[in-house]
């Protein structure tokens, strides 16, 4: 088949997440399989604005808000002569709204990692913050009738509350082999946050809560493992034993994680939770936020610990209860990876083309 992608956003953008690499999966293995992948996206500073990437087309268009109608411009200037088979409109705060504006047919599959909602606060401003807030649930009812992938319970049920009535839920991957069993650890406490370093990741909740452990555990160490625009505002919330080691290539990220007591993430919401599914897959169990997609990635009380969402109080002691008890934390480092081993790229990919079809077909 030929298959166009929107996504606002490539793998190579500095400003990329999860929805990114889950892009960048997947594709990778559709072209492996005999397809052919395009994918639109926005211009960055200094970016190509078209390459190929293992055997993806990538084309580089329009800004962070500009991108959206540069597609369709885009699409009705050249792709409309392309003839794509299949078009996967990627949702992330805003959505392309392809099914409008195709013309040849195409199937059109809604891929949406999770709902913006708190995000609208916490990372625009007024008055975009109220606008984005106000128009995300009227922009997601148009998609009532197009065949819609997430990757979670929780934003299946966001979906389905909006009334879409096609929905799928097609679980994320991890794109490397799990141990075979859980490595020998950092011989002091090494609690790690691995994200963007942005507000919603609240990465600021980490450090209030690493304070509190270090009143136990004067020994303990935080590694925060990711760049961000708040990055400066936190390397000045001075605290003894934190570390900061900025964007790592995959292995080096991996060595770090691997050798952690315990992975934490404060967010505010999650699509999945790529980083618990990836620390998992090294032996580590993680304490979260309750939030929507971390508490679908996270097995309370089997992988890790979930507390109410903002409880900084209760994710330290969560924290502490890890690091005081070494049966408990090797009993769910053994689960976590055992949980991480229900997980594969291949399978995501094969799945998401299964709907596809049957979308395909279900339109004849």
């Amino acid at each position: 088949m030929k298959i166009l992608v929107y996504n606002w956003r490539c793998w190579c953008n500095p400003e990329m997440g999860g929805a990114e690499i889950f892009t960048h999966e997947v594709a990778m293995r559709w072209v492996k399989a005999g397809h052919e992948v395009t994918l639109f996206t926005a211009a960055f500073p200094r970016c190509i604005r078209e390459e190929i990437i293992d055997g993806i087309k990538i084309i580089r268009s329009g800004g962070r808000f500009s991108v959206f109608s540069a597609a369709k411009k885009f699409y009705l200037n050249r792709f409309r002569g392309e003839h794509f088979d299949l078009i996967i409109d990627e949702i992330n705060t805003r959505p392309f709204f392809a099914h409008t504006f195709a013309k040849n047919d195409e199937v059109v599959v809604a891929l949406i990692h999770q709902l913006a909602r708190e995000y609208w606060f916490y990372e625009t401003r007024f008055p975009l913050n109220h606008i984005g807030h106000y128009l995300e649930d009227r922009w997601l009812q148009k998609y009532v009738t197009i065949p819609t992938v997430t990757v979670s319970d929780s934003t299946y049920r966001d979906l389905a509350a909006l009334g879409l009535k096609r929905l799928f839920i097609i679980p994320e991957g991890v794109n490397f082999e799990p141990l075979s069993q859980v490595s020998p650890k950092s011989s002091q406490p090494v609690i790690v946050y691995c994200g963007r370093l942005k507000k919603a990741k609240r990465p600021s909740h980490a450090l209030r809560a690493f304070e509190k452990v270090k009143a136990e555990f004067p020994e303990a160490e935080l590694w925060i493992i990711g760049d961000g625009p708040i990055r400066r505002d936190l390397e000045k919330v001075f605290c003894r034993g934190v570390r900061f080691y900025g964007s790592l290539g995959n292995v080096e990220r991996r060595k770090l994680i691997e050798q952690s007591w315990v992975l934490v993430n404060p967010g505010v919401r999650e699509g999945w939770g790529l980083n618990v599914i990836e620390a998992n897959a090294l032996g580590v169990p993680t304490v979260a936020y309750a939030a929507p997609g971390l508490r679908d990635s996270v097995q309370d009380n089997v992988t890790g610990f979930l507390v109410e969402s903002g409880d900084i109080e209760a994710m330290a002691d969560k924290i502490m209860a890890l690091l005081r008890d070494g049966e408990l934390r090797e009993r769910f480092s053994r689960n976590a990876l055992e949980y991480s081993r229900n997980f594969s790229w291949d399978v995501t990919a094969r799945e998401l083309l299964d709907v596809v079809m049957a979308s395909a077909k279900s339109n004849e």
